[in-house]
C-alpha cells in the first residue's frame, strides 16, 4: 500500500459527473463544476491548483451535461496539461463514478470532488502521502458532509451524511488512492440513498485492516449551494492582481485591484472599488458604481445608474439602467429592465432562507438562472430563487422559488 510514484508522475482524477440539484437552477444547463467563481469554472481553478502542485495529467468524470466540459477544457492543451475523459453511464455516487476511471487510472491517483476550492499546497501535501489518505478539515457544523473519526492520524471510521455526527471532522472529498480501491467498490453495496458510496469502500479497506489515514487540509472551501460560490468569489478575488487589456475612459476611479479583460471599455463616470474582475468586451457605465467582490463575466453591459455589490453576473448578461445588484448571482444571458431592484436584507433583518434552506446569511439577495428578463420597476426580495427562461412582466415584486419557463405577471386589482 506503499505509493511510490513523485506528484510529477501523478495523476488527479475529478469527479464531475453530477447535476448538483443544490445549484439548481443554475446548474440547469451546466455541470455544477462548471459555474463561475471569479470568472473562470470551479474545475478550472482546481486544475490550476494542482498544475501548480507539479500534477500535469487529468482524468475528468464526466456524465451530465458532459459536452459542456469537453468543450470547454478540450485535450488540455490550452492550459498547458493532458485531459482524458471518462463517461459515467449511471450517476449513481462517488464509487460508481471512480469505479468509470478503473482501466485509465496508473496505480497511485488523487481524486477530487468538483465542488470545492482548493491550494496546490494542499494538493501537494496530500500527493505526498505514504498510505490511502483522506483529506479533512474541523467544521463546526458538520451536518451534511461525510464525518471521520481518526486516531493518531489513522482513520478508524467513515461515515456518510450521518443523522448525528460523534465528530467534526469532515471529509472534504480530496483524496489520495490506489488499485485497491476498485476491489473495495467491486464489493460495496448500494446505500441506504441508492448510490455506491466511495466512502463504504473506504470503510471496507478500513474494516479488512488497511491503513487508511487522514490530512488536514486547511485552505478547502465547499461549494454546495448558490451562496457558497459568493463565498468563493470572494475568497479568490482577495488574491486578485491589478491588470487592463480594456479601454478605459477619462474621468473613471478605480480604487483597489481591478482586472478588465480584452476588448473592454470602462466609460466616464464609472467608479470601480475593487476587487473587481471584468471579464472581455464588456460595456462599463457611465456612471455605475461596482462594489468589491463583483466578478461580471464576457460580454455584459453594465449601464449609468447602476450598482453592483458583493455579486457574480454570468456572462452575456444586461444590467442597463438606474438597477441595484447586491450579493446576488445572475446567470447567463439575462436583461433586467430599467429600474429592477434586488433586495439583499430582510426587512425583519433575519436569516434570509432560500427554498426552505436557511443560508445563515444576514445579506444574500436573489439567484437568476439563465435567460431571466425583467419589466422595468420590477422588485425582487431577498432569497428570490427564479428559474431559467423566465420573464417577470414590469412592476412585478418577485419572492420565493420562481420555476423555470414561467411568465410573472402582476396580479390585477
Amino acid at each position: 500500500m506503499i505509493l511510490k510514484e513523485s506528484q510529477n508522475n501523478m495523476q488527479a482524477v475529478i469527479l464531475a459527473a453530477g447535476e448538483g440539484q443544490r445549484m439548481l437552477p443554475l446548474s440547469k444547463s451546466r455541470p455544477k463544476g462548471m459555474l463561475p467563481v471569479a470568472n473562470k469554472p470551479v474545475i478550472e481553478h482546481i486544475i490550476a491548483e494542482a498544475k501548480k502542485a507539479g500534477i500535469n495529467e487529468f482524468i475528468l468524470v464526466t456524465g451530465y451535461k458532459s459536452d459542456v466540459l469537453t468543450h470547454y477544457f478540450g485535450d488540455g492543451t490550452r492550459f498547458g496539461i493532458k485531459i482524458a475523459y471518462c463517461h459515467q453511464e449511471n450517476i449513481q455516487g462517488t464509487g460508481a463514478a471512480l469505479r468509470a476511471v478503473q482501466d485509465a487510472v496508473r496505480q497511485n491517483f488523487l481524486v477530487f470532488n468538483s465542488d470545492m476550492l482548493i491550494s496546490a499546497a494542499d494538493i501537494l501535501q496530500l500527493s505526498q502521502a505514504e498510505t490511502i489518505t483522506i483529506g479533512v478539515k474541523e467544521k463546526d457544523n458538520p451536518a451534511g458532509f461525510g464525518i471521520v473519526e481518526e486516531q493518531n492520524g489513522k482513520v478508524s471510521c467513515i461515515v456518510e451524511k450521518p443523522d448525528s455526527a460523534l465528530s467534526g471532522l469532515v471529509n472534504i472529498g480530496a483524496y489520495i488512492l490506489n488499485q485497491h480501491i476498485f476491489t473495495a467498490i467491486d464489493k460495496t453495496l448500494l446505500s441506504s440513498r441508492g448510490e455506491l458510496e466511495l466512502t463504504q469502500a473506504l470503510q471496507l479497506l478500513i474494516d479488512q485492516g488497511i491503513p487508511i489515514c487522514c490530512t488536514a487540509l486547511n485552505s478547502w472551501q465547499d461549494i454546495s449551494y448558490p451562496w457558497d460560490l459568493l463565498s468563493a468569489n470572494t475568497n479568490l478575488l482577495s488574491h486578485l492582481v491589478s491588470g487592463s487589456q480594456g479601454i478605459i475612459e477619462e474621468n473613471v476611479h478605480i480604487d483597489g485591484p481591478c482586472l478588465i479583460g480584452a476588448g473592454s471599455i470602462i466609460r466616464s463616470g464609472s467608479y470601480i472599488t475593487g476587487p473587481v474582475i471584468i471579464g472581455e468586451n464588456c460595456d462599463i457605465g457611465p456612471n455605475c458604481f461596482i462594489r468589491p467582490a463583483t466578478s461580471i463575466g464576457d460580454n455584459c453591459r453594465i449601464g449609468g445608474s447602476v450598482e453592483i455589490k458583493n455579486s457574480i453576473i454570468m456572462r452575456g448578461s444586461k444590467i442597463p439602467h438606474m438597477n441595484y445588484v447586491g450579493d446576488s448571482i445572475i446567470g447567463e444571458n439575462c436583461n433586467l429592465g430599467a429600474g429592477t431592484k434586488i433586495a439583499n436584507i430582510r426587512f425583519d433583518k433575519k436569516p434570509i432562507t432560500i427554498s426552505d434552506t436557511n443560508t445563515g446569511l444576514l445579506k444574500f439577495g436573489a439567484v437568476l438562472g439563465d435567460d431571466v428578463q425583467t419589466g422595468i420597476n420590477v422588485s425582487i426580495n431577498s432569497g428570490t430563487l427564479i428559474g431559467n427562461q423566465v420573464n417577470v412582466w414590469p412592476y412585478v415584486v418577485a419572492h420565493g422559488h420562481i420555476p423555470d419557463n414561467v411568465q410573472l405577471r402582476k396580479k390585477p386589482l
